[in-house]
């Protein structure tokens, strides 16, 4: 249902190279958005480097993160686990992850229907 504060009729939201150079509450404020804005079955995508399970996925995004975060402590690659567990608090579930080049993932989540 739509609240009338942001656009409506939305079938997805894209995000890309955003969370891992921004404050943890800038991942959770588009986590809120897109629980506000996204119809049942709508999907956001998230484009970017993740670690899983606390791990980095290249060694290359472990050595991007540690400069993100001596430019700014509150950066760094964001780990799948927590970005699903915010998702969760928003109403949207992870559906799917998708290698791409340069050791980056399209991470894929859907708005349940119960939200």
């Amino acid at each position: 249902m739509h609240d009338g504060n942001g656009p409506a009729n939305l079938l997805a939201m894209f995000c890309a190279n955003v969370i891992h150079i921004a404050p943890w509450r800038v991942a959770e404020g588009l986590f809120a958005g897109a629980g506000r804005s996204l119809p049942a079955d709508a999907r956001l995508f998230l484009y970017g480097p993740f670690k899983r399970d606390g791990k980095h996925t290249a060694v290359s995004n472990a050595v991007f993160d540690s400069s993100l975060r001596q430019r700014n402590p509150e950066w760094g690659v964001r780990d799948i686990a927590a970005l699903e567990a915010l998702a969760g608090t928003a109403g949207l579930a992870l559906l799917e992850i998708a290698e791409m080049p340069a050791n980056n993932l399209v991470l894929t989540f859907v708005r349940s229907a119960a939200a």
